[in-house]
């Protein structure tokens, strides 16, 4: 069973708690004088706000916390394909083992397996259980051709042009580079859904239990689903059973030695595809064999056999690469969002500066009012009838301060941050999308997404030296995740290098509406804020 995003029955309850934190602040804010013969309080006033969107251009990819892979027909935004190259790494306990020929060592298997996001359901009396799965975008039956190769490229720790030898970096768009030297294709089953027909499956993984002395019919190991695949057992021979001397000695000379996998997706004959959202570090190669205990002799020419692992992690450094094939025709009245070498948009509060002082008019007139602020947000709508019924969207939009690339301080003050709810952290802060019943079965379409921004707004007033800075509005996978990667071309215009990690993690889109004048009214983007005032005399 898939599930495209984790915890969406519970979308409605944090909506809810959004709402009623609202109504809280505005009760507790200005408590000593709400309610008194010499203020009131009303409805809200509405700003102007300057909004447009644009492209990314390829951005960095490199060790990202979480790795698409797959391919994703969005009916809106068009195909998107996602590549991964990533190291592989010895476990730092087991570094420089031996494999001595003269116990004969066996290999039986070698499994490449990388946990899927699922959630747990019901096990029947047979010991196996249901799971959901999250973060896999389209049709459940959906197949890709799946290649895993050995990568010849060498992915760098320094910029040997940096002349401060920088922390290379690696972009979206180098899939080209790491396929024109890959190597062996290694998950080379005749088996066509270990590759030529490869499904994101929701089933869990059973291994059979070890066999031993004490239990001889041991139950099968049950693990959550994840991606299983049986690779080329002589490759892993050659390269690390029969490894030259020296090449296991550390993870320095390893990853030089094997310098990882390479995945590549591509079009399963008629099916449509399925991309994934991985923790590719959490991925490992177990290699099983089995040898003797002890080296055969005259005496004894035939020792107990042992069954051995050696185990390969795939905790390396990563570079994702992603390739879009778009026939959206853009309108100069919306806004477009994507994930990963996406779009995004940009936010000015409070409109034009006629007086040419520094400081938006309206910005200006508040701070003269000196009204105390109760609520301010951001309502950001989507255009339903550009996004259609059918296109998966983003749970969740973030809003950030573009100029100094981190949070706003109503980020930062919003303690929400439930353990057992991390997509819906933040929830006051919010970006969290509104949904609706559309009548169609089950479906949910939605409508809006609200973001506050009441201190912000405070601060710009309160304090005249504050600078009114230009906002980001991007996609979001984590809204705990604010660390910003490169954009391979710095923007000019808004002379921006770098965005927000999580957006390039999330494949989805959105249309929103934007603050044209040819947008209605009710969905025009505006800033609307919530005011205790004077009365007036």
């Amino acid at each position: 069973m898939y599930k495209i995003t984790l915890l969406k029955s519970l979308l409605f309850s944090s909506i809810i708690s959004l709402v009623i934190s609202c109504d809280n602040d505005s009760n507790e804010l200005g408590s000593d004088i709400i309610g008194s013969d010499n203020f009131e309080t009303g409805t809200p006033e509405t700003y102007p706000v300057e909004a447009s969107s644009f492209a990314t251009g390829p951005i960095e990819t490199l060790d990202l916390s979480v790795n698409a892979l797959g391919i994703y027909n969005n009916p809106v935004f068009g195909i998107t394909k996602a590549n991964l190259a990533v190291q592989l790494q010895m476990d730092p306990a087991k570094l420089n083992p031996t494999f001595d020929a003269a116990l004969n060592p066996v290999v039986e298997s070698v499994i490449l397996t990388i946990p899927y996001f699922s959630t747990k359901g019901d096990t029947n009396s047979e010991g196996e259980t249901e799971y959901t799965l999250d973060s896999i975008y389209g049709p459940s039956d959906g197949k890709i051709k799946l290649h895993v190769y050995e990568s010849k490229y060498y992915i760098r720790d320094l910029d040997p042009s940096s002349p401060t030898q920088g922390v290379q970096k690696y972009y979206s768009n180098q899939n080209s580079e790491f396929d024109a030297v890959k190597g062996q294709l290694l998950n080379d089953s005749e088996d066509p859904s270990q590759n030529e027909a490869f499904v994101f499956s929701d089933n869990e993984l059973v291994e059979p239990g070890t066999i031993t002395a004490e239990d001889p019919d041991p139950d099968p190991i049950r693990s959550a689903p994840g991606m299983k695949l049986y690779l080329n057992k002589d490759f892993f021979i050659n390269k690390i059973l029969n490894a030259p001397s020296g090449k296991l000695l550390n993870n320095n000379v390893f990853k030089e030695y094997i310098r990882g996998l390479y995945f590549q997706v591509e079009n399963s004959g008629g099916f449509e595809g399925n991309l994934a959202m991985l923790n590719i570090k959490g991925g490992k190669i177990t290699i099983k064999y089995k040898q003797f205990e002890t080296a055969p002799t005259t005496e004894n020419p035939n020792p107990e056999i042992e069954n051995k692992t050696y185990i390969l992690n795939l905790n390396g450094k990563s570079v994702g690469f992603f390739e879009n094939q778009s026939t959206l025709v853009q309108n100069p009245d919306n806004l477009y969002l994507r994930g990963g070498e996406g779009s995004m948009a940009i936010i000015d509060l409070f409109g034009p500066d006629n007086d040419n002082n520094g400081v938006a008019d309206k910005l200006e007139e508040l701070r003269a009012n000196k009204w105390l602020v109760n609520d301010a947000s951001l309502t950001f709508n989507i255009d339903n009838v550009s996004m259609g019924l059918t296109s998966e969207e983003p749970k969740r939009i973030y809003l950030y301060d573009l100029k100094n690339k981190r949070p706003l301080i109503d980020y930062y003050a919003d303690q929400n941050s439930p353990s057992s709810k991390p997509k819906y952290s933040k929830s006051v802060f919010g970006g969290i999308i509104k949904e609706v019943e559309t009548g169609i079965g089950s479906t949910k379409r939605g409508t809006s997404y609200k973001i506050r921004i009441t201190n912000h707004i405070r601060g710009l007033i309160n304090n005249p030296d504050s600078t009114n800075v230009r906002l980001g509005l991007v996609v979001s996978e984590s809204i705990n995740e604010v660390t910003n990667k490169k954009v391979k071309t710095t923007i000019p215009t808004y002379n921006i290098s770098e965005l927000p990690s999580a957006s390039i993690i999330n494949p989805l889109g959105t249309i929103l509406f934007g603050s044209g004048a040819n947008v209605p009214l009710d969905k025009r983007l505006q800033l609307k804020i919530y005011y205790t005032k004077p009365k007036q005399n």
